[in-house]
């Protein structure tokens, strides 16, 4: 299958919340819907989406040694321009620290992208073999919520641990298959037949906007 373009969106809150909006169909449906007095059409619109943001307006909010300046308003209206059903159509949503310096200057060799595209092109391949039954499914991303409990049911420990998390962060529905769907990718990239409670785990860790620590600070 040939996938759309890929998209990067530096500064999110800075886009008009309205422009933002538009995004939702097509990162739900991979299309996007046209509608008239007289006729409406379809076009698709399967892209890739990665976007960047600070976590307030100067940029320290959470920093371990600078010291946020916003107030709690500017904070909140920096973050309201991005809606939660917007979130939660974004899989991955990571929060990243600043390197410090031995980090920066460190010369152990890290693994290398070679390595990482191997293991990768593995994955995609192993998801092609399990959909090829499956009419326009390619990947673990098109999974609708049958094939997810088809395909990505997780053990027991697994399925506990997302309960307590969808409990105690207040996710979605639509975070739920998310959820899944990223655990699922994770199995598959270790080469795993099962979804596992640490695969899910690791899910669960990749949602950092779900957080009731980060959310209620951000008047989200």
């Amino acid at each position: 299958m040939q996938w759309g373009k890929f998209f990067r969106l530096d500064e999110l809150p800075e886009f008009n919340r309205s422009v933002l909006e538009v995004m939702r169909q097509p990162l739900e449906d991979r299309i996007i819907s046209i509608s008239r007095a007289k006729y409406s059409t379809e076009y698709p619109a399967s892209f890739m989406l990665v976007a960047s943001m600070n976590p307030c307006p100067c940029g320290y909010y959470g920093h371990p040694k600078k010291k946020c300046v916003c107030n709690e308003y500017q904070r909140t209206h920096y973050m309201s321009k991005i809606s939660g059903p917007l979130l939660d159509r974004i899989d991955l949503q990571i929060e990243v620290q600043p390197v410090d310096f031995d980090q920066m200057s460190s010369k152990a060799p890290g693994e290398p992208s070679a390595a990482i595209r191997q293991r990768v092109i593995a994955a995609r391949m192993l998801q092609e073999r399990r959909f090829k039954d499956e009419p326009g499914i390619h990947c673990n991303a098109q999974m609708t919520p049958s094939l997810l409990h088809k395909y990505a049911e997780p053990n027991a420990a697994g399925l506990e641990k997302l309960k307590d998390a969808m409990e105690r962060m207040n996710m979605s529905a639509r975070a739920y298959d998310r959820i899944l769907k990223v655990a699922r990718t994770i199995a598959d990239l270790e080469g795993t037949a099962d979804v596992l409670d640490h695969h899910i785990m690791e899910a669960i860790a990749y949602r950092n906007l779900d957080r009731p620590s980060y959310l209620g600070s951000a008047g989200l």
